[in-house]
Parts: structure tokens; sequence; C-alpha cells
């Protein structure tokens, strides 16, 4: 059962080459290229490669070593871990703003490899350390965390290949994980949204590197799919360079409407475009 052909979504093998490839980006840059404004509005370059490094520090003390150090206090509810999580980030980007580039990317050397084995090294269908939040889900398997955990990685690398006008990691091999997992937030997108049974709505995202997604209602839920073979109620059309900023709250559905095609109930299509596949 745990063969990797029976993974729905297997990245294990993505780590590694991704890490290799931002430390290559890192290294490429100049010093006027590290202070450049993203797409996060809060932070530059160097700001994103030190949060980018912070996950790689949590992830080696806190899922592979069970160190917690502060532990959340209070919290109640999604906006509240939300907030706290904001806080943490933000509290170590400051504190790192003291970092040289030179040693943020020696730091990154030192730790991308351990969280690369280390995630390599885990049965993809034990229960995870973490739930997916944006799921809505309170437990998963692994595999699920290991996909969310590839596309943070994967969509702050594009943050600063944007930023400082890096060819992207738009192709297949490594776009298209990052865009199937944003995707696994679709059904709780729609889960307070009623409709009849055999409603189809269709995502699709343009270019090479897309792809397409189906919502299906069925028995009061909706169903992730990939394809279908009923009439479709509803379909959005979201170009590849504009989806991942969308789905990571860096542009809000009203900035991007004039790029997106929609066809079908129009309030069906539109409400693809609420999906958020982050936390903070």
């Amino acid at each position: 059962m745990s063969s990797a052909a029976t993974i729905p979504l297997d990245v294990r093998h993505l780590f590694k080459s991704l890490d290799e490839k931002l430390i290559a980006l890192l290294e490429s840059l100049s010093a006027e290229d590290w202070d450049k404004q993203t797409v996060a509005i809060k932070w530059k370059v160097k700001d994103v490669a030190s949060h980018l490094l912070d996950s790689n520090l949590r992830t080696l003390s806190i899922q592979r070593d069970g160190y917690y150090g502060e532990e959340p206090v209070g919290l109640h509810d999604f906006q509240e871990l939300v907030n706290w999580l904001n806080r943490l980030n933000a509290d170590w980007v400051k504190a790192t703003r003291r970092l040289s580039p030179q040693v943020l990317i020696k730091l990154h050397k030192a730790t991308g490899s351990l969280v690369s084995d280390y995630y390599a090294s885990l049965d993809p269908w034990e229960p995870a350390v973490f739930a997916v939040d944006w799921m809505g889900e309170s437990e998963c398997p692994n595999w699920v965390h290991l996909a969310r955990e590839y596309s943070e990685k994967w969509h702050h690398q594009q943050q600063i290949r944007e930023a400082t006008d890096r060819p992207g990691i738009m192709n297949k091999e490594f776009f298209y994980p990052a865009m199937d997992t944003f995707f696994l937030a679709f059904p709780f997108t729609f889960k307070r949204l009623e409709a009849p049974d055999g409603t189809v709505v269709q995502a699709r995202i343009t270019g090479e590197a897309g792809g397409d997604w189906f919502l299906v209602r069925a028995h009061e839920n909706w169903q992730l799919l990939k394809d279908v073979d009923l009439e479709v109620s509803a379909r959005v059309e979201i170009p590849a360079e504009v989806s991942w900023k969308l789905f990571t709250k860096s542009v809000r559905p009203a900035e991007i409407m004039s790029q997106v095609r929609v066809a079908g109930d129009p309030d069906l299509a539109r409400k693809v475009l609420d999906m958020v596949s982050v936390m903070a």
C-alpha cells in the first residue's frame, strides 16, 4: 500500500532538486537583487530567503527532532492560528535582517539536504505531524503534508525568481505538483456552497505545465477529480503565471479578472478564485 505508485501526490523526490535550484539561484543574486521587492508585499528577496531558511530549521527541530520550543498558546480558531504564524514569521525575518546574504546561503546549504533526506525517510501513509488546515482537515497522512511543504518551497522560490527577473520554475516537473497541491483546497473552498447533485465545476490552468481539476457535487459533498464524463456546469480558465499568485494570496480575484475566462454559471466559476492554499 505504501509504494509510490499508490500515493495520490508524491513529491518526495522533488525536494532535493528544488533545493539545489534555490541555492544556485541565491548564489547568482547581486547585492541589488537581495533588496528587490517581491510579490509578497511585506517581504523583499532577502526576507523570503530568510523565511525559507526558517522553514528548514523548524522542520528539523519540530518535525524531525520533536523539539517544539515555543508552542502556540490560547489558539481557539483558524484566524488565531494564522495570526500566530504571521507573528512567528515576522519575528524571524526581522531578526535575520542582520545576517548577510553569504551567511544565509551557507545556512541553506547546511540545512537543505538534511530536510530533503528527512522528508524522503517518511512513510507517506503515516499520520503527519501537522494537518493541512487550508484543506479543512484536522489530520492528514504524510503525503498531504509533504505536498503542502513542497508547494511552500516552490512558490517562495518562484517569488524570488520573479522579483529578480530570473527564469521561473514553471515547467511540468516542478509547477504541476505545486498546482496539484493547491487544488487540494478546492473541495474546502466550496464546502458551504449548495448545489444539485451532478453539478460540475471545472478549473483549468492554462499553459503547457497546467491542467484541469474538477469538482463534482454528490451526496451533499464536493469531490475533487481529474476527469469527469458529466456536463460541466461552470468553468474558469486562469493563466499559469497568475494562478500561483492568486492561490497564495499575493493577488486577489478583483485584480486578475481581466485575465480570467469564465463560462457557464458565473457564481460557481468565480468561487474558484476564492481558493487559498496557504496558511499565512
